[in-house]
């Protein structure tokens, strides 16, 4: 079990700048980082509490983080 929250700040600190203007500038990016955020604050509140934990659910909250990541990473990349 992991307590790592997964920033995306924390896993793009050279892009920081950019991540910021995509917030301000781009509507899509806007709503899938926030997404990913909601998600990502869902299991790591899961993961601290460890009780009425259901691996089903994790895998599903754990599943969608990385789709949200993936679309995140494809237009950080686009933007670099």
């Amino acid at each position: 079990m992991s307590h790592v929250q997964h920033e995306l700040a924390q896993k793009f600190p050279d892009k920081s700048e950019l991540i910021h203007q995509l917030k301000l500038d781009n509507a899509h990016f806007s709503k899938l980082f926030e997404d990913y955020h909601q998600i990502n604050r869902r299991i790591h509140r899961i993961e601290a509490q460890d009780s009425n934990r259901s691996d089903m659910l994790m895998q599903e909250l754990k599943a969608k983080r990385i789709v949200l990541l993936d679309q995140l990473t494809s237009i950080l990349n686009a933007g670099a």
